[in-house]
C-alpha cells in the first residue's frame, strides 16, 4: 500500500504537517482578495480572522502588513475577540496614501500554553519541579532565537537575551524554592519578553496575502460643484474663459465646496455639431456639445482656444488651491469627427462596410458628433497607452481628479490597467465614475479602482428608498470599497421632484445629498438659481440645458 496519510491525500507527508493553526474567513476582504479593500489616511484599519488548532494549546495570532515594494511586514498582535469562538481582531493606522499588503499569522504558543498549566498545577496544589525544568528549556530556546535576532520583531538587546538566560538560570535552579521559581515564571514581565522572541518555526500564515488600497481623505470626504467655464462670462454676449472661472471661485468657496469640476474643456468638433436643445440645425455660432472633443485646434491634451491658454490652466489650477479647492476635469474617451486621431489613426476606430468610421449610437438614436473608440481593434494595445497619456499630460499639469464620463462603455480591464498605472506614481490621484448603470458594472468600476461614484441617489426619493439604499450602501461587503457620490442634479438630469417641487424640494434635496453621504455634488448655477424647466413633459433632460448652448446666469 501507499505510504503514510499525513499529507492533504494520498502520497508524500505534507512539508507543513506541523503547522497546526489553522487561519480562515479573513475579513475585510474583496472577492477572495482579488480586489483591494480601501480606506483613507489616518484610518485604524481593523482586520478580524478565525484562528483556531488541534487540541488545547495556545495560539498567538497577529496582523502583519507592509505598504507595496516593502520586504519586511510590521507585525501587529491581534487579540481575542469579545464574541469569541476562535474570532481574533487587530488592526493598524494607515498613515499615508498607497497600496499596502496585509495578512495573519499564528502559531502554537508554548509558553503561554505552559504558563497557563502551571498557574492550574498550582492552584491545584501539585508539585511542579518537572514543569519548571520544562519552563527553563522554553526560555532558553527565547534566549537563544533573541542572541540570533532570527525572528526577533523590533531586534534583539543585549538586554533581553541577558534577562532571558537569567530566567531560564534561575527557573532550573533547583536551590531556589519552588513557589518563588513559580511566582517568577508568572511574573508578566516574563511573559512580555518571551512575546518578543516567540517560537514561529511552525507558524501558520494566511495565502494569498490581501490588499488594501489607501488614498487620501479627500476621497471619502468631498463636496462637488460642477460649471461650464464658456457660461462663466459676466458679459452675456461674450464667450467665458478660464480666467472668468478664476473671478468666479469665491463664489464658489463661500458655498462650501472643495472641488470645481468642469466639463471637457477641449476643442469642439464642427462635423455633425449639434444645436440648441440637441437640435440637428445649428447655427455657425453655436459653440457645440463639449463631449465632441477634438477639432483642428487638438484634441485630449488641447485646451478650446476661446478658454484660453495653458498658463490660463495653470493659473486656474493655482486659484483654486489658493480658494482650499481642486480643479476636477472630465476624461470622455471619445472623438468627434474632427478629432486629430480620426485622420491619424482610424484603426482605434471601428469601420462600417461603407468605409466610414462608426458612430456612436444607443438605437433608435443616433449621436454623428462623437466617434467612440474600437477598444477590440488590433491597436488596442497603442489606444490603451494614449488614452492613459491623456491623464498623464493633465497629472503633469497639476490635475489630480477626474471625474470619467461613462466608464461603463469602456472595458473594464482597460480602466483597471490605467488607474493602478497612473496612481503607482500619483497614490494621491481621485476617480470619480460617472456610471449610472447596473449595479453590479458600478461596483466592478469601485473595486477595479475607482474612487468614488454617482450613485441613484437622484432617483431614491421617498424615507423607504432611501432607507434601503443608504443600507446597502453602508453594509458589508460593499462599503469596504464603494464610496458613494450624491448628486441631486447634473446637466443630464433634472428629476421630476426638482421640476415640481419648488424651492423647498431643492433644498431638501441638498440637505439629504450633503448629510447622507460622505460626498455630494451639484451642477450650479442651475441648481441653486432652482432651474426646474424640463425639455418637454416627462423629461429629465433641462430645456435650454448647456449641454448644447452658452447660458448667462444673474448671481447678483
Amino acid at each position: 500500500m501507499a505510504g503514510g496519510t499525513g499529507g492533504r491525500g494520498r502520497g508524500a507527508l505534507s512539508e507543513d504537517g506541523r503547522r497546526r493553526v489553522v487561519i480562515e474567513a479573513i475579513t475585510p476582504q474583496i472577492d477572495h482578495g482579488r480586489f483591494p479593500v480601501k480606506r483613507v489616511a489616518g484610518d485604524r484599519f481593523s482586520v478580524e480572522a478565525d484562528a483556531f488548532s488541534d487540541g488545547h494549546d495556545e495560539l498567538s495570532v497577529r496582523l502583519l502588513w507592509r505598504p507595496e515594494g516593502a520586504t519586511r511586514p510590521t507585525a501587529e498582535p491581534m487579540r481575542s475577540h469579545e464574541g469569541g469562538n476562535d474570532r481574533w481582531v487587530g488592526d493598524f493606522i494607515v498613515a499615508a496614501p498607497g497600496r499596502y499588503g496585509y495578512t495573519v499569522e499564528g502559531w502554537i504558543d508554548h509558553f503561554r500554553s505552559w504558563v497557563r498549566d502551571l498557574r492550574r498545577r498550582l492552584e491545584a496544589g501539585q508539585d511542579v519541579a518537572v514543569d519548571l525544568l520544562i519552563g527553563a528549556q522554553l526560555v532558553a530556546a527565547a534566549a537563544t532565537r533573541a542572541a540570533g535576532d532570527s525572528i526577533g520583531a523590533g531586534g534583539a538587546t543585549e538586554g533581553d537575551t541577558a534577562q532571558l538566560s537569567q530566567a531560564e538560570t534561575r527557573l532550573g535552579d533547583a536551590s531556589i524554592s519552588q513557589d518563588e521559581r513559580a511566582r517568577e515564571a508568572l511574573d508578566p514581565a516574563l511573559m512580555e519578553l518571551m512575546e518578543r522572541y516567540p517560537d514561529r518555526a511552525h507558524a501558520t500564515v494566511a495565502a494569498p496575502e490581501l490588499t488594501l488600497v489607501v488614498d487620501r481623505e479627500r476621497a471619502r470626504f468631498s463636496a462637488w460643484y460642477e460649471l461650464f467655464p464658456r457660461s462663466a462670462s459676466p458679459d452675456p454676449a461674450r464667450h467665458g474663459t478660464l480666467r472668468d472661472v478664476i473671478a468666479r471661485l469665491p463664489y464658489v468657496a463661500e458655498m462650501g465646496f472643495d472641488v470645481l469640476y468642469l466639463p471637457p474643456i477641449h476643442p469642439i468638433g464642427q462635423a455633425f455639431r449639434k444645436g440648441p436643445n440637441n437640435s440637428l440645425e445649428p447655427s455657425p455660432d453655436d459653440p457645440g456639445v463639449p463631449w465632441a472633443i477634438g477639432s483642428g485646434a487638438g484634441g485630449h491634451t488641447a485646451l478650446h482656444p476661446e478658454l484660453g491658454s495653458m498658463e490660463d490652466f495653470r493659473a486656474l489650477v493655482r486659484a483654486a488651491h489658493d480658494h482650499g479647492m481642486e480643479l476636477a476635469l472630465d476624461v470622455a474617451f471619445q472623438a468627434s469627427p474632427d478629432h486629430p486621431w480620426a485622420r491619424e489613426h482610424p484603426e482605434w476606430f471601428r469601420s462600417r462596410p461603407d468605409g466610414t468610421i462608426q458612430y456612436a449610437e444607443n438605437p433608435p438614436k443616433k449621436y454623428q458628433d462623437i466617434y467612440p473608440f474600437d477598444f477590440e481593434g488590433e491597436g488596442y494595445r497603442e489606444l490603451w497607452e494614449a488614452l492613459h497619456d491623456v491623464m498623464a499630460f493633465w497629472v503633469a499639469e497639476g490635475v489630480r481628479v477626474f471625474r470619467v464620463d461613462n466608464p461603463h462603455t469602456k472595458p473594464l480591464a482597460f480602466w483597471e490597467w490605467a488607474i493602478a498605472r497612473l496612481k503607482a506614481d500619483h497614490p494621491d490621484l481621485i476617480f470619480l465614475a460617472e456610471a449610472f448603470t447596473r449595479p453590479k458594472v458600478m461596483y466592478r468600476l469601485a473595486k477595479l479602482g475607482f474612487s468614488q461614484s454617482y450613485t441613484y441617489f437622484t432617483w431614491r426619493t421617498s424615507k423607504e428608498e432611501l432607507t434601503d439604499y443608504l443600507t446597502e450602501l453602508t453594509t458589508t461587503p460593499v462599503h469596504d470599497f464603494f464610496r458613494p457620490n450624491f448628486w441631486p442634479n447634473t446637466p443630464d438630469i433634472l428629476h421630476e421632484t426638482l421640476q415640481v417641487g419648488g424651492r423647498p424640494m431643492f433644498e431638501a434635496r441638498a440637505v439629504l445629498a450633503a448629510t447622507l453621504a460622505a460626498s455630494y455634488g451639484i451642477y450650479g448655477p442651475a441648481y441653486e438659481l432652482l432651474e426646474s424647466t424640463p425639455r418637454g413633459p416627462g423629461s429629465e433632460e433641462y430645456l435650454d440645458s448647456e449641454k448644447y448652448q452658452q447660458r448667462h446666469w444673474d448671481l447678483e
